[in-house]
């Protein structure tokens, strides 16, 4: 067995950086209106012209259930009947209905198998309702499954690439039910940042503000500010709001680290800093073998047959670069880009930047995932 440590060895970069400047970003993609929203459906179906891949209904009971439901509202008497068809499969139907969405609008939908169905390739869906968090239907879905993936299976192998019991179906729900919302009466619109910023905030009220060469906008927090439509003069807010979303603003953004430890990535933003500090990085391989020895009695002589254990333990050392100094105000992107041109390893430099701002050296907030 060899078991890999980190100890010491040496990392070094000491490059100075300028810092990149954001460009100016829309006030659309920055903020989201309010009242301006979507809202989330869910329904519960049947798909069925499945090949054989659908839902055992031994194991789940619901799928008959739910077949015998819907051949009954179509006249079909199943009382009592035993049907054990595999072309059919219980699924959740999702959506989410965006904003102004008028009757008769189509919406797409996500299809999810909740049985043991292998595969919803070529299955069509039943017309299922969706319904909101109050309960109202509010869409009403059906059509054919676009499966996402592929399922092969033989006598005594098989194998499956993405995701078969999940699929979509573009515009698979029509609108049967509209928001009861009049936003032509709003006297004011509140403009909630997607990641609050105070900074962010200000320069919104001030882009806002000289647009219309007077005081329309105020700041109240880090995430929202206030539109007052009346001061703007518009016709109605959605006139107000289609003068400001495509103004642009420089977005201010926190400094940020962001770790994913399964798959080895980083992501970073250019302003991110270290303080002066020495790095050193290494291995040190512990090896462990094992090589019993089997032992057994002379021919015709009492005993017993034993496992005599022997283990083989080393200790190497790899050799190391010594110690390193990193500068002071060396972005970061300019460390891990020293440390890939030294081939250190992404799970080696995850811990490197962990060290890092356990020193207290890393000006940033490091969000490990």
């Amino acid at each position: 067995m060899v078991l890999r440590h980190l100890v010491a060895a040496a990392v070094a970069l000491a490059v100075l950086a300028l810092p990149l400047q954001a460009g100016p970003i829309r006030l659309k993609d920055l903020v989201e209106f309010d009242g301006v929203r979507g809202n989330d459906l869910v329904g519960y179906g049947l798909v069925v012209g499945l090949n054989g891949t659908g839902d055992g209904l031994r194991n789940a009971p619901f799928t008959e259930e739910i077949m015998a439901n819907i051949l009954e509202r179509l006249g079909v008497n199943v009382s009592g009947e035993q049907f054990r068809p595999r072309n059919v499969a219980a699924v959740l139907v999702t959506a989410s209905l965006p904003p102004f969405a008028r009757a008769g609008g189509r919406i797409d939908i996500t299809v999810s198998a909740i049985g043991d169905a292998s595969s919803l390739l070529g299955g069509t869906l039943v017309m299922t309702p969706l319904n909101a968090a109050d309960g109202q239907i509010y869409a009403v879905a059906q059509g054919t499954i676009i499966a996402g993936g592929v399922s092969v299976e033989g006598e005594g192998a098989s194998i499956t690439q993405g995701v078969p019991t999940a699929g979509v179906i573009p515009g698979g729900a029509r609108v049967e039910r509209e928001i009861e919302f009049d936003f032509t009466q709003m006297a004011s619109v509140r403009l909630a940042l997607r990641s609050p910023d105070f900074t962010t905030a200000r320069r919104i009220e001030d882009v806002v503000n000289d647009y219309y060469g007077r005081t329309v906008s105020r700041m109240l927090d880090s995430g929202t500010v206030l539109l007052d439509i009346g001061a703007t003069r518009a016709l109605s807010p959605a006139h107000a709001l289609a003068d400001i979303e495509s103004l642009t603003v420089e977005p201010e953004r926190i400094a940020r680290v962001v770790v994913d430890q399964r798959s080895g990535t980083i992501v970073m933003g250019d302003d991110v800093r270290i303080s002066r500090v020495a790095v050193s990085q290494g291995n040190l391989i512990l090896r462990v073998e094992e090589a019993p020895i089997v032992v057994q009695p002379n021919p015709f002589a009492e005993g017993e047959t034993i496992v005599v254990p022997r283990t083989q333990v080393g200790i190497e050392r790899e050799p190391g670069t010594g110690l390193a100094e990193i500068s002071e105000g060396a972005t970061l992107s300019d460390v891990v880009a020293g440390l890939n041109a030294l081939g250190v390893a992404p799970m080696d430099m995850i811990d490197i930047l962990k060290s890092i701002k356990a020193a207290g050296a890393l000006h940033a907030d490091l969000v490990v995932r």
